[in-house]
């Protein structure tokens, strides 16, 4: 009797453990951000032409569970570094449109979900502008994670799109004149897990 009670435990501890060992842990992946460029395109003249910029300078951090299907997002963006490829519309821009001075920065913070085959497919978060904070939600038009063929630590990199009103953020210039006030993002991300200490 006594062995067969031992014999019961031993089982309960080995499957406790391969059941500890086969839980996944959240994994933190920092942004790269000299593979990260959230972009956008605006009117121009009520639809004379599309005008496409990004932000060149960004970091944060995404936190991913594929297992239990959950994971956040957060992302801080230097306003100061909008670039169109063109240096007057980018002071114009700076000064007149999105204020820099007093609005450096703009975040985003949101949780990844709707999950499929352990990736995301949208994230449902808040975007902060001009110093307003709305809900944006972002459809993710493709995701993927894989060791990086130099140091085999695993990079993430995502797609994703959104389609946001400017004057919702307080950044009404010349609308009045005509100027749509949609403005499409294109984010382009790609994370990876850093380096042990």
């Amino acid at each position: 009797m006594a062995i067969r009670q031992l014999s019961i435990m031993v089982l309960s501890l080995v499957g406790t453990s391969v059941g500890t060992i086969g839980m996944a842990e959240p994994v933190t992946y920092n942004i790269d951000p000299s593979h990260t460029f959230p972009a956008f395109e605006a009117d121009h003249w009520g639809g004379l032409s599309v005008w496409r910029g990004k932000i060149n300078r960004s970091s944060g951090t995404v936190v991913l569970d594929k297992e239990a299907g959950t994971g956040s997002v957060e992302v801080e963006m230097d306003m100061s570094s909008i670039d169109f490829g063109h240096d007057g519309m980018n002071e114009r821009t700076l000064v007149d449109i999105i204020h820099v001075d007093q609005f450096p920065t703009a975040t985003y913070t949101g949780m990844l979900v709707d999950f499929q085959d352990g990736a995301p497919t949208a994230v449902e978060g808040t975007l902060t502008l001009h110093g307003v904070s709305q809900p944006v939600n972002l459809q993710i038009n493709k995701f993927q994670c894989q060791p990086h063929f130099r140091h085999m630590r695993e990079v993430c990199g995502a797609d994703a799109s959104a389609t946001i009103n400017r004057a919702d953020f307080g950044v009404d210039y010349d609308l009045e004149n005509g100027f749509f006030p949609e403005v499409h993002l294109l984010i382009t991300i790609e994370a990876q897990i850093p380096p042990e200490e």
